[in-house]
Order: structure tokens, then C-alpha cells, then sequence
């Protein structure tokens, strides 16, 4: 399995603003519902009102790669100008 740690360090005063757009858009819904996801959770640090913090859990690097394909993958490519100046990943692989 694969898990990605994504922290999305946002502009003053747009995590909440770049959260909606995500919802609104369907992106975490449409990523949940891909083959080989096993988790996509976004979650709100109490310590940093900038930071929004994605979980992603993937069965194998073929899932992975298959959601970098997806239309809803590239609108938050689209999204991320908008409302993020830097993405920091962090992946880790486990035996589960």
C-alpha cells in the first residue's frame, strides 16, 4: 500500500476557500470512487490556519498512477494556483 501525506500550504486567509472548492468540485468524491483508493481524507491542523493536510492511501503504484490520469486529478491542478503557494508530499509504502 501506499500512503501520501500532502500539505497544502496555502495563501493568507484561502484554506477554508480552496477546501470548499475541492467539495464543491466533487474531487474528493470522484478520488474515493477510483479503483485502488483506499483513503482520501482532508483534515484541518489545529496548530496552522494555512495548512490543509490530505491523506491518500493507495492499493499499488498502478492506482496511483492511474489517478494522476483522472479528470478531477487535473482540476486540482487547476485549483492549486489559485489558492496554494507550495504542496509538500510525502509518501510512505506499507505492507498492508
Amino acid at each position: 500500500m501506499i500512503v501520501l501525506q500532502v500539505t497544502y500550504k496555502t495563501r493568507p486567509g484561502m484554506r477554508e476557500e480552496f477546501l470548499e472548492a475541492i467539495l464543491r468540485e466533487g474531487i474528493d468524491e470522484a478520488s474515493r470512487a477510483e479503483a485502488g483508493n483506499l483513503k482520501y481524507d482532508y483534515y484541518l491542523p489545529f496548530d496552522d490556519n494555512g495548512d490543509l493536510l490530505l491523506i491518500e492511501k493507495w492499493r499499488d503504484e498502478t492506482a496511483l498512477k492511474a489517478h494522476a490520469e483522472q479528470p478531477h486529478y487535473a482540476r486540482l491542478k487547476e485549483l492549486k494556483p489559485l489558492y496554494v503557494t507550495e504542496t509538500v508530499v510525502e509518501r510512505f509504502w506499507t505492507a498492508d
